[in-house]
């Protein structure tokens, strides 16, 4: 178990602001919450956990002093920074219930949750969410009374955010404060959590503040980490993971928060941290996988001799840990050289030599990623859950773990594997049912208490879970074969050059993808040939064209007929959550993919009655 903190009650009693209040009297001079201040991007402004809990009361008494009520549903759209998280404890504090949206929803969606949820307050960060906000103060079928805005300079007639807090401090009364947050109970609303989706409307998940705390302790039985670890926070709040990862962990364990308002900004955050924990979902760590690897390329063959030394010794090393073995001494001693003068070295570039737990989840991890950074020693701690589970439900740990898959379940859930492949689970922190508008649910769990996940996996002997993938996304040809998408996009994505892809062929007798070129990897990869085509040309090169089609032609010859890929389109700009193709946890937006890239689908189909080239091979079409 991580934490000898005190817990403050008994553990199914606890609540998110009786372990704030145990972090200040505890804790109080520990660091809290960091942020880059103002345009300095080297400095950060740090509250600990006495002025987090401070801030923290005079912001419930301007909430309070707006209107805000026990009960309702507080929706807020920022970034993240310090306004967002402080004002999370604070509408807890009150018994509000904060409720994060994605900033790349769209009009539609908003007008939805703001309709569902039933909100007279919206918190936004300025005019970029304002224009999507605004119009639905007019709606007659939404509920919303006011906006607060973050950016003091473009609130216009609403009330900001400064002015929120200048009333809170004026108005504040301690007791009133501390009799408000002790009205709250375990089972009361912690947050509701509207998931994001590919399809249909976003569904709304109830999470209390009893589920979070046991998964908080379930947690905290595998996962080993230093008293008061640093935490990176760059995921959106609107998703179940950084809820948890960037507010409730933190505030159990009295751990410290790094805002990162810019995603971009992941990696040379890490590297001015060096932290000892990072999480991050697959594109992120293959990202940082084809910076470091672009970096070795520039090293003379000498040094690259010895950095694939090194990196063969702690793959080794790695594989006795994964059998439950202890590594004989001599591989010890070679390991821990090898860390100290090669591989160390290198980790700290990218600011992970102090790395002791590195996580992922999310979507299922391609083995070639995991591979690369086991090569460091490091081991990527596959989990997997759900909004539905309040976020883990499964995990590998350093002292149990297994390549490439999920893990095993944590203390309180049970899984089993239903006939046709579909993952359920039940447990201590697995939800009832989805909130309707009118704040009643209805129980989505099967007669013994099982919720089907829409996942599909397996479980080996040992216990540990094994992704497939989606269930609604599995590809049924025409000739009535199943196909799993991630798989075979994982292969094709071995190769450095490709850093996304999409298979199609649903209805189809064959399958066809849509490659995106890796920009950092295709940039090195060209430079290191003397090409010097602007980037966003590189797609076009025939070069490059040439490589990728041996890459796809190297990846069909390790895959079954069925999931061989017939035809390909080379694709020139990368997909991202602000262009729609991905959701902001950086997961396939299949079905935005398809509509978008509709015609090119079609057209690689059509070519087929011209070119009657064997599903074997693939023939791409023009960038």
């Amino acid at each position: 178990m991580t934490t000898i903190l005190r817990l403050p009650a008994e553990r199914g009693q606890l609540t998110l602001p009786a372990l704030l209040l145990r972090n200040a009297e505890d804790h109080g001079d520990r660091p809290a919450l960091s942020w880059r201040a103002g345009g300095d991007a080297t400095q950060w402004t740090t509250l600990t956990w006495q002025e987090v809990r401070r801030r923290t009361a005079v912001l419930a008494t301007g909430y309070s002093a707006l209107g805000v009520e026990r009960g309702e549903q507080v929706l807020m759209m920022m970034g993240n920074r310090p306004e967002h998280w402080l004002s999370d404890l604070a509408l807890t504090h009150l018994g509000a219930v904060p409720v994060s949206v994605y900033g790349t929803a769209a009009p539609e969606q908003i007008a939805h949750i703001a309709r569902h949820s039933r909100a007279r307050f919206a918190i936004v960060e300025g005019s970029r969410e304002l224009e999507r906000w605004e119009p639905l103060l007019a709606e007659d079928t939404v509920r919303l009374e006011k906006l607060v805005v973050v950016e003091a300079a473009e609130a216009g007639p609403h009330r900001a955010y400064g002015s929120l807090m200048a009333t809170g401090a004026r108005l504040h009364r301690p007791d009133v404060f501390e009799k408000a947050w002790r009205e709250s109970r375990a089972d009361d609303l912690l947050t509701v959590v509207y998931t994001s989706g590919t399809t249909g409307d976003p569904k709304a998940v109830p999470i209390t503040h009893r589920s979070v705390v046991l998964n908080a302790l379930a947690l905290d039985r595998v996962v080993e980490l230093p008293d008061h670890v640093e935490h990176i926070c760059y995921l959106p709040f609107a998703h179940i993971a950084e809820r948890m990862l960037g507010i409730y962990l933190p505030v159990f364990r009295a751990s410290h928060v790094h805002l990162c308002s810019d995603p971009a900004a992941v990696a040379a955050t890490a590297r001015a941290l060096h932290p000892a924990q990072f999480f991050g979902v697959p594109r992120v760590w293959e990202k940082l996988a084809a910076s470091l690897t672009a970096g070795l390329a520039g090293l003379p063959r000498h040094r690259l001799a010895a950095v694939d030394a090194a990196r063969a010794t702690a793959r080794e090393h790695v594989a006795f840990r994964e059998r439950g073995e202890q590594p004989p001494a001599a591989l010890e001693a070679a390991y821990q050289q090898a860390r100290t003068a090669v591989l160390d070295p290198l980790l700290a570039l990218a600011g992970f030599d102090r790395l002791v737990w590195a996580a992922s989840a999310s979507a299922p991890m391609p083995p070639d990623v995991v591979c690369f950074w086991a090569g460091f020693g490091i081991v990527i701690m596959d989990a997997w859950g759900l909004t539905e589970t309040v976020g883990v439900c499964t995990c590998n740990s350093p002292s149990a773990f297994r390549i490439g898959s999920v893990g095993r379940p944590l203390d309180g859930l049970e899984l089993k594997i239903a006939e046709d492949g579909e993952i359920l689970v039940r447990g201590q922190t697995v939800f009832t049912g989805y909130l309707n508008a009118d704040g009643t649910s209805d129980d989505v769990r099967d007669q013994d208490g099982w919720f089907a996940t829409g996942d599909i996996g397996r479980i080996d002997e040992d216990g540990y879970l094994w992704l497939t993938d989606r269930k609604k996304e599995m590809i049924i040809t025409s000739t009535g074969k199943n196909v799993a998408p991630s798989p075979v996009e994982n292969t094709l994505k071995e190769h450095p050059l490709i850093g996304q892809a999409l298979v199609h062929g649903d209805g189809r007798s064959y399958l066809v993808a849509l490659l995106v070129l890796d920009p950092e990897q295709a940039a090195a990869w060209a430079a290191a040939r003397g090409i010097a085509a602007d980037p966003s040309a590189l797609a076009g090169h025939p070069a490059v064209r040439e490589e990728v089609a041996r890459a796809v032609e190297a990846a069909n010859a390790r895959l079954n007929s069925t999931e061989q890929i017939k035809r390909y389109r080379l694709l020139p700009e990368e997909w991202g959550p602000e262009t729609g193709e991905l959701t902001p946890s950086l997961k396939l937006r299949r079905r935005v993919i398809r509509e978008k890239y509709g015609e090119l689908i079609d057209a690689l189909y059509a070519q087929d009655a011209a070119d009657r080239t064997g599903p074997g091979s693939a023939v791409s079409g023009d960038s």
